[in-house]
């Protein structure tokens, strides 16, 4: 049932994971993509939990996007044959967690203890998280074994030997609303920053890193007049084509800059008065709040060198 109320009128047929048709797969993939042990099949989409109290933003939801990869080896003939696997794949997953930017004094690994995993799970790892509402599930890891494609009466035939055996696998899993969820709170910084005043005031800033920033570059006319609208579309119009850009001419330019530390924008090009005469512009940096005079002329490739 759909929610805390069972009866027949919610009666709904959802999958729980993306997972089984990925070893429904397993045959067909290893016939038409010729693949041999060890290799992996990696997926990701919709999965549903009749969750009765969702909640706390994204976190738990009744619907949610889910990658998964299953990861076929031989039957391992000691513990260190899976394990070494194992171990791999979970240094995989800090070494994704942090090139992501994720906050890695947050993340916590715990062994699910063997009265806590899954009947066919041999050894599973939660991957956790410390949120503002306690230490949740990121991702988890677990060791299948031949629990699934032995369900599924199917088998591997090694092409060099001809012997034919179930393989085991390897299960990371990953959830990626948490994964985003995750992004936000590591990002999210309030810091003190100089006003024109020369008093200081609290400035909300996503320390995105600059791969992930939604948008990497702002233009922004210094006021509303003609002749500075007309040069920064200008530029906006050189720019938007090589980087995710947006044009912001609204309210104050202390405020467009605050607006655009709310949305994690690594750079913000303003285009002032000056820059009808000498064809500068200012580059101003997310994290340092440093101002660099740029040429126009050379304002693209400043900016990839700076974005790469």
């Amino acid at each position: 049932n759909l929610g805390p109320v069972e009866s027949p009128e919610n009666t709904v047929y959802l999958r729980p994971e993306t997972a089984q048709a990925m070893f429904v797969d397993f045959p067909e993939i290893v016939r038409v993509a010729r693949k041999k042990l060890p290799f992996g099949i990696a997926q990701i989409g919709k999965a549903f939990r009749n969750e009765i109290t969702p909640g706390n933003f994204i976190f738990r939801l009744r619907e949610f996007e889910q990658m998964e990869i299953e990861y076929f080896i031989e039957p391992p003939k000691t513990k260190k044959d899976w394990e070494k696997y194992f171990d791999g794949w979970l240094k995989e997953i800090h070494t994704y967690l942090e090139t992501l930017g994720v906050d890695m004094k947050r993340v916590k690994d715990t062994e699910v203890a063997k009265e806590d995993r899954a009947h066919y799970s041999e050894r599973t790892v939660d991957i956790e998280f410390v949120y503002p509402f306690g230490q949740k599930e990121l991702y988890g890891l677990a060791y299948r074994g031949d629990y699934d494609l032995k369900a599924h009466g199917l088998k591997y035939k090694d092409p060099e030997s001809g012997k034919e055996f179930i393989p085991h696998v390897i299960e990371p899993s990953f959830g990626v609303e948490r994964t985003l969820l995750a992004l936000l709170l590591s990002a999210y910084r309030e810091e003190d920053a100089p006003t024109a005043s020369g008093d200081t005031e609290k400035r909300v800033v996503m320390k995105f890193p600059k791969e992930i920033a939604p948008v990497k570059v702002a233009i922004l006319p210094l006021s509303n007049k003609e002749e500075l609208i007309k040069e920064s579309k200008s530029v906006w119009e050189n720019l938007r084509g090589h980087f995710a850009t947006e044009y912001d001419d609204t309210q104050s330019i202390g405020k467009r800059y605050r607006r655009q530390d709310e949305i994690g924008t690594p750079y913000c090009v303003t285009v002032d008065f000056e820059s009808l005469e000498d064809k500068k512009v200012t580059v101003r940096d997310r994290d340092t709040m440093k101002q660099d005079r740029v040429e126009i002329s050379k304002l693209e490739g400043y900016l990839a060198g700076k974005l790469k």
